[in-house]
């Protein structure tokens, strides 16, 4: 079981000085746009993931006018109560404190409090490039697997060094090949696994999406999402050897997992060009609630579920289906952030018996 009971912020985006106390599961956190309400789901999220859920230098997340910032949560993690503390000195350098122990690298922290945000940002998913879809599966494998993080770092560090050396190369007019196959063998090394393990996750993360969807639309829609590899048709290792002379004229590695993705369809359409506004939102919890489900069978415990401003732009039908789930479905914390005081309280009311209610 996995609770947040207080949070602290110090100079973290627009608040000086602040402190809340969560004494419910669900809470419900409201207030006109502007006030801060999405900060404090971020804030969470910092403390899940060592960095903001909105891809900000860390200085940006400092309150206006002031330098370095504090962010602080107390969980209690299957009965133990535990301090998680971030901190940004003045001098620009992040600390990481789990029970006030400091983690060497900030990536042994990610998977402890295992988080899932819901954001307008999420539509990104669908609308943005691959490297959306990437970071999707990127992100719930890391919770669940610190080895898949470490694979992926050494991955993209090889990745850099290989389009360098292909950069350098042009420059020089001669290729160091035995560098090159050195290069190659890393990328292997690191790529395989996690093709490997994305492969086993889309098998099945797939399905429950599917399922999900259909319980928050109220419709199947005929939605296929498709996952898409050059490794799913060769081997790596014969792949960067065929690809070589088009990396050589691009400076850059053309096949590998960094160039993975996900195809969405609608009716055998693109899901971005032909789905309603309706089939998005509804797609888009259907992912995130997935991905909470996939940690929660991982981890043994609910994760915590970040909703922001997630009504807005909902039909009436779909809301009752998402709260209805959200209520049956998990029993770990949730946070909810809307512009509508009376509309929160009156959904909470009819699915939760107890809620906490925060005005911002």
């Amino acid at each position: 079981m996995l609770s947040l009971k207080t949070l602290s912020l110090i100079q973290f985006r627009n608040y000086i000085q602040k402190q809340f106390e969560f004494d419910a599961r669900i809470v419900g956190i409201v207030g006109a746009n502007g006030t801060g309400k999405t900060n404090i789901l971020d804030a969470i999220y910092y403390l899940s993931f060592t960095k903001s859920y909105f891809s900000r230098p860390d200085a940006q997340n400092v309150h206006h006018a002031y330098q370095g910032m504090r962010v602080e949560g107390q969980f209690d993690i299957t009965g133990n109560t535990t301090q998680v503390t971030c901190i940004l000195r003045e001098t620009g350098k992040k600390e990481f404190y789990f029970d006030e122990e400091l983690y060497p690298k900030l990536s042994e922290h990610i998977g402890k409090i295992p988080a899932v945000m819901i954001a307008p940002d999420d539509v990104q998913i669908i609308t943005g490039s691959s490297e959306e879809r990437r970071k999707l599966m990127d992100s719930l494998l890391s919770q669940i697997d610190p080895n898949y993080l470490r694979l992926l770092i050494q991955y993209n560090k090889v990745l850099q060094q290989r389009n360098s050396l292909l950069k350098w190369a042009v420059e020089q007019g001669h290729l160091d090949d035995t560098l090159l196959v050195t290069l190659n063998q890393q990328l292997v090394q690191y790529g395989e696994p996690i093709f490997e393990q994305r492969t086993k996750l889309l098998t099945e993360w797939l399905p429950m999406v599917h399922q999900l969807y259909l319980s928050i639309a109220g419709n199947a829609d005929a939605i296929q999402i498709e996952y898409q590899s050059s490794l799913q048709h060769n081997k790596f290792e014969t792949l960067l050897k065929e690809a070589l002379p088009k990396d050589k004229a691009m400076q850059r590695t053309s096949v590998g997992i960094h160039k993975d993705d996900l195809v969405i369809t609608i009716q055998d359409q693109s899901f971005k060009q032909e789905a309603s506004q309706g089939q998005r939102k509804s797609l888009l919890f259907a992912i995130r609630l997935a991905e909470w489900e996939l940690l929660k069978k991982a981890k043994g415990f609910s994760p915590i579920l970040l909703m922001d401003d997630i009504f807005e732009k909902l039909d009436e039908q779909r809301m009752a289906h998402l709260l209805g789930w959200v209520a049956a479905s998990t029993d770990g914390p949730v946070f909810i952030t809307d512009t509508h005081k009376a509309r929160v309280a009156d959904l909470l009311g009819k699915y939760v018996e107890h809620y906490q209610l925060i005005e911002i």
